[in-house]
Formats: C-alpha cells, sequence, structure tokens
C-alpha cells in the first residue's frame, strides 16, 4: 500500500474519529443540540452510531455506540495497514489496544485546542459567538475544578494556562508510559 494512501486514509479516520467522539462528549456534557455544528455532527455520526444504539444503550449521558463506534474505526484502520502489508496480525487485540491509546490522545487534543480557541476568542471578544459556544460547553466541565481552584488575577484568569500545562503533562508523561504498556503487546 502506498504512503501516500495510507496518508489520506489515516486522515480520513482521524476526522470521522474526532467527529465521533465529539458528538460522545455533546451529549456528555449536554450541550446544545440546536446548535447548527451540533446537529451537523449528530448527522454525520448517524449512519455508524444508530445501528450501534441497538446493542449499546446509553448509560445516563455516556454514548456508549459513539465511543464504541470510534474505537471499532480506529481499529478497523490498524487492522487494513496491517493485512495491507501482507501481514496477519497475530496480536489482533493489541491494536485495540493502540486504538483505545489513540482515542485517548485524541480526547486529550480535543481539550487542549479547546481551551486554546477560549482563550483566544476571549481576548478578540468572541465567546458569544455559537461555535465558541459550543467549544466552552465541551470544555467547561474539564476547566471548572480548575477555576475552583484558581481564583481570577483582578481581570486575569490564570486557569485556562494550569489546566493546559495539566493536558501538557498527561501528552507528555502520562501518555508515554501506558504506550510504553502497549508496545510489548505489539511484538
Amino acid at each position: 500500500m502506498s504512503q501516500s494512501l495510507i496518508f489520506i486514509l489515516r486522515t480520513a479516520v482521524d476526522i470521522y474519529v474526532l467527529i465521533l467522539l465529539l458528538r460522545a462528549l455533546l451529549q456528555l456534557v449536554q450541550a446544545d443540540f440546536y446548535n447548527p455544528i451540533s446537529q451537523a455532527i449528530f448527522k454525520a455520526c448517524a449512519p455508524v452510531v444508530e445501528p450501534l444504539h441497538k446493542i449499546l444503550p446509553t448509560i445516563g449521558k455516556l454514548n456508549l455506540a459513539a465511543l464504541t463506534a470510534a474505537l471499532l474505526i480506529q481499529w478497523a484502520f490498524y487492522l487494513i495497514i496491517v493485512a495491507a502489508n501482507g501481514l496477519f496480525p497475530t496480536q489482533l487485540f493489541a491494536y485495540l489496544a493502540v486504538a483505545g491509546y489513540d482515542l485517548l490522545s485524541a480526547l486529550v487534543d480535543i481539550y487542549f485546542w479547546g481551551i486554546f480557541i477560549l482563550v483566544i476568542s476571549s481576548w478578540i471578544g468572541t465567546t458569544g459567538h455559537p461555535p465558541v459556544q459550543l467549544v466552552n460547553q465541551i470544555v467547561d466541565p474539564y476547566m471548572r475544578p480548575f477555576r475552583n481552584l484558581i481564583p481570577p488575577i483582578g481581570m486575569i484568569d490564570i486557569s485556562p494556562m494550569v489546566a493546559i500545562f495539566a493536558l501538557m503533562f498527561i501528552q507528555s508523561r502520562v501518555l508515554p508510559m501506558v504506550g510504553g504498556l502497549i508496545t510489548p503487546l505489539l511484538s
């Protein structure tokens, strides 16, 4: 399989998995369903998530169907790549762990960029814009503990900076440790 085809497939899978994760997060935080972006995300995920809803119910606010769909699509990508290279994955379920690792990494990225978007929008004064409000609804449950612990200094709120540092710590220290646990499974 050519590298350019792998790149295109990887990009398409990553984008769709990101949309599935956003759907799960939107339902988890009970974001505004009538926001046009929310509706577009729900419509884009419906062909995959709706059939899984019959098998996997929503538990509380957690949409298991969307999370399972994201995990299975990521896992299928790895299986396709391994099979296309002429290898049969003897560690079939090890690639499921790799797919789960990728979902965790994508979740950290969602929160990192969400906080970044909120910070920039607060500087330019567009916090009332519907896409920014949607990002705020997704990121707010993560930001709330930081805002409760770190009061604003005058008009400056440094809690987003501390929240980003926490995400950077997770991305640079915790995720590599998890990846180190997964790597031996692949050999």
